[in-house]
């Protein structure tokens, strides 16, 4: 880090003296960077003023999907779930992030069955019984992100479809569990995994969650398998994705030529929940 004195401009470019803005964020980083014995980024750590929006734009992430959720139901478009998130987030005077995100054309992501992730949503995909049904939605409020995503069972599912989906979840919750100071990523992928395999399912490992907050994908990537006490170690006010995509066959997944939508590649079910994590001093905050 670039050493300023205390009454020199803010690196930021705010206009503020120094000491008046980063300074006592940058001391912090100096001070955890001797701690782990590498220097940390600035932009790893966020300030309390960013923790703020990003939960902000969380709660309202978390009340659209509460919407999806009360009215999601077999005979409706994909493309019906989309327009509902879109213009809820527009009206909360938010933007849905993954319209035009490089290219891609909706304003969530909708995915059902053997859709692993990133499922483009069109009027020709209607939802049925007993299908399960990922809805993912990130929206962007005042410059900051929310992302979550939750896996709807729709009417009376199968024995299978339930278990996986139940699973998912715990998946997740099992990886918050594991987030605390100078814990690493690494654990978090281990009890994801864990759990999964003890299960009989497998872990999608072509993707995973990711730093957010001021931008929808930031550092670091969040793996949801790995061995203890390997990865990145996790400090207070880091924000990031668990997200982890449980299959009933094989982790392999397969792109479609729309070069988005993601599949298992032996055609078997797939299920994932997701929340936006905060570091804090002593554990974790679901933001999401």
């Amino acid at each position: 880090m670039n050493k300023l004195n205390r009454n020199d401009a803010c690196w930021c470019g705010s206009g503020l003296k120094y000491k008046k803005c980063h300074m006592d964020q940058d001391l912090y980083l100096e001070k955890l960077s001797h701690q782990v014995g590498y220097e940390i980024p600035r932009d790893i750590i966020k300030s309390s003023e960013d923790i703020e929006g990003i939960r902000k734009a969380s709660a309202l992430t978390r009340e659209i999907l509460d919407m999806v959720e009360e009215k999601i139901c077999a005979g409706i478009s994909t493309e019906e779930v989309n327009k509902w998130v879109h213009e809820y987030t527009v009206a909360k005077g938010a933007y849905p992030a993954p319209l035009g995100y490089h290219g891609y054309p909706k304003s969530t992501c909708v995915s059902l069955n053997d859709v692993v992730c990133h499922g483009i949503p069109n009027e020709n995909t209607i939802i049925k019984d007993g299908d399960i049904v990922n809805v993912d939605v990130t929206c962007i409020l005042d410059g900051y992100y929310g992302d979550s995503n939750r896996t709807f069972m729709i009417g009376s599912v199968s024995d299978k479809a339930r278990d996986l989906v139940e699973t998912a979840k715990e998946c997740l919750r099992r990886g918050i569990e594991e987030v605390k100071p100078f814990n690493t990523l690494g654990d978090i992928g281990f009890v994801i995994n864990e759990y999964a395999t003890s299960k009989g399912y497998s872990v999608v490992y072509d993707f995973g969650g990711h730093g957010i907050g001021n931008e929808f994908h930031e550092d670091p990537f969040v793996p949801h398998i790995g061995e203890r006490g390997e990865g990145m170690i996790l400090l207070p006010g880091m924000t990031f994705t668990i997200e982890p995509m449980i299959n009933e066959g094989v982790p392999e997944v397969e792109i479609w030529e729309d070069e988005w939508t993601a599949v298992t590649a032996d055609g078997k079910l797939s299920a994932q929940w997701e929340h936006t994590i905060l570091v804090t001093e002593n554990g974790y905050e679901i933001l999401t």
